[in-house]
């Protein structure tokens, strides 16, 4: 799991690469993503997208001192599913 920081006004994508995870011809179908926790003034998803076997995320806001994971679930052709996690920490910079 990766930690960043991020300044509440912010607004930044991050991105998970699903390509290591690839095998035998399976493709990245479908890809969402969640905040944790939901709080009002938190960190909030802005806008998602899937590029290939690249899951992108833009992210907003958050409180001062909170941390927060942003979790990426991505589906595959094989119906097979697999997350991954982000970690930011939300400070004034």
């Amino acid at each position: 799991m990766d930690m960043f920081l991020k300044d509440p006004d912010a607004v930044l994508d991050y991105q998970v690469d699903w390509a290591a995870a690839i095998s035998g011809g399976q493709a990245v179908v479908a890809s969402s993503w969640a905040v944790s926790p939901v709080e009002s003034g938190g960190l909030v998803v802005l806008e998602s997208g899937l590029d290939g076997a690249m899951a992108r995320v833009r992210l907003g806001g958050g409180v001062v001192g909170h941390v927060y994971e942003v979790r990426n679930r991505a589906g595959f052709s094989d119906l097979t599913v697999d997350e991954r996690s982000l970690v930011l920490r939300v400070e004034d910079r």
